[in-house]
């Protein structure tokens, strides 16, 4: 690992590695800058392979150490082969990408390690975010792993189970009665008047850098080779723009084969402005108010939005939106191809994957990769009123064949 500093997205201009994450010149993002010149191909293939099984197995191309006694060890979750939805969907070459098997269950806890490890390098002693409930839980848990205090910003009225599942930790939670996009305006302010480490804010430039993970994770599943396309949920728009830019990393490294991965992304129509600009093939994202189920991609003014139109677009790829009720079908449509169960976000991922198939937009002979990127189990409203009772019977071998052979196909 070898930062330079931190460089503008948009302009160029250079800063040093501290915790500041706009442009003080034109306000546009800032990233981590790297010198990889010694990082090459076979030799950096060997130290990976011979690393740990999570995310810092590609500690060469993050921007922090880990730091072992505060690791909740997240990444390197299941590649899985798709094989009964693939066939539903006429889609062979199908992969799905399972992070929720994550230390929280989501793909959280990738961006929230590197971000804990950047918050100690810089002498933080509360942990704070915004969030739309997977990022509140990671960082509570990892928080209380470190010893440090935590602080969570949700909006009102999220999923039970998140909420439940973040307080646990014992971090403060703080409802705030708004949007995402009021808590994140909210978080912003505090960033800029108290020394608190909020991940998504002033630790954002590191925090986003774990999001790479899941391109390299798979580039190094599918045997050292990029897909032909991925599918990937999309709220801010952070975690699309850095899967890309995992896959470029690994080409110029030359780890991987350069080839175009066609970006796609997903969002819920509920809450789909970037769906919006792409059909209506312009490059301004209007800001929406959210009404959606999938509350975890519930951001009505997404930051990256404006990338994430540039990529799907240069990459050959798309932007697509579902309903909700197509989102609750393709959940259960995992859960029962694929025994996978997952939140709304990964409903809109394999909606949306489903939409594409049955167009044509997706090929059957394309190695396509979607992304489930968080647990059911923290949504259970979302599919509560959908699923079929429970049978009753009473416990007799005759109450079992009158009420149950029948139905099991006995």
């Amino acid at each position: 690992m070898a930062v330079r500093g931190l460089v503008c997205r948009e302009c160029g201009q250079r800063f040093p590695a501290e915790a500041i994450f706009v442009c003080e010149s034109c306000f546009g993002p800032l990233e981590v800058e790297y010198d990889l010149d010694g990082v090459r191909g076979e030799a950096l293939r060997e130290r990976i392979a011979g690393g740990p099984g999570s995310i810092w197995r590609y500690q060469d191309l993050l921007p922090v150490p880990r730091v072992p006694e505060w690791d909740l060890s997240p990444g390197f979750t299941p590649l899985v082969r798709a094989h009964r939805l693939g066939d539903a969907l006429g889609l062979p070459n199908l992969y799905l990408k399972n992070d929720t098997r994550n230390p929280t269950w989501s793909f959280k806890d990738r961006v929230v390690a590197v971000a804990l490890a950047a918050g100690k390098r810089f002498g933080f002693t509360v942990f704070s975010c915004a969030s739309t409930g997977n990022l509140a839980n990671a960082v509570a848990a990892h928080a209380a792993k470190a010893g440090l205090r935590a602080v969570v910003f949700i909006p009102k009225g999220l999923e039970r189970a998140k909420v439940i599942t973040t307080a646990v930790y014992r971090p403060t939670v703080v409802e705030v009665e708004g949007t995402y996009d009021d808590v994140n305006r909210l978080c912003l302010e505090i960033a800029d008047e108290h020394r608190w480490a909020i991940a998504n804010v002033n630790l954002r430039p590191y925090y986003s850098e774990g999001a790479k993970t899941l391109a390299f994770e798979v580039a190094e599943q599918l045997g050292w080779r990029a897909p032909d396309r991925v599918v990937v949920p999309v709220g801010s728009g952070n975690m699309f723009v850095k899967i890309h830019k995992g896959f470029e990393e690994f080409e110029r490294l030359g780890v991987i084969p350069r080839q175009t991965v066609r970006m796609t992304a997903a969002q819920a129509e509920g809450c789909g402005p970037i769906a919006t600009a792409y059909k209506a093939k312009t490059d301004k994202v209007l800001p929406v108010r959210p009404n959606t189920i999938a509350k975890s991609l519930a951001i009505g003014a997404p930051a990256d939005g404006a990338y994430v139109l540039d990529l799907a677009r240069s990459t050959g790829g798309a932007v697509e939106s579902v309903t909700d009720g197509e989102v609750v079908d393709a959940v259960r449509l995992l859960a029962q191809t694929e025994g996978l169960f997952t939140e709304p976000a990964g409903g809109v991922t394999i909606g949306v994957l489903r939409k594409l198939a049955a167009s044509g937009a997706i090929g059957p002979d394309e190695v396509t990769v979607a992304y489930i990127t968080g647990i059911g189990l923290k949504a259970l409203e979302a599919v509560e009123e959908v699923v079929e009772p429970s049978v009753t019977i009473k416990p007799t071998l005759a109450s079992f064949e009158e009420r149950v052979l029948a139905l099991a196909g006995g």
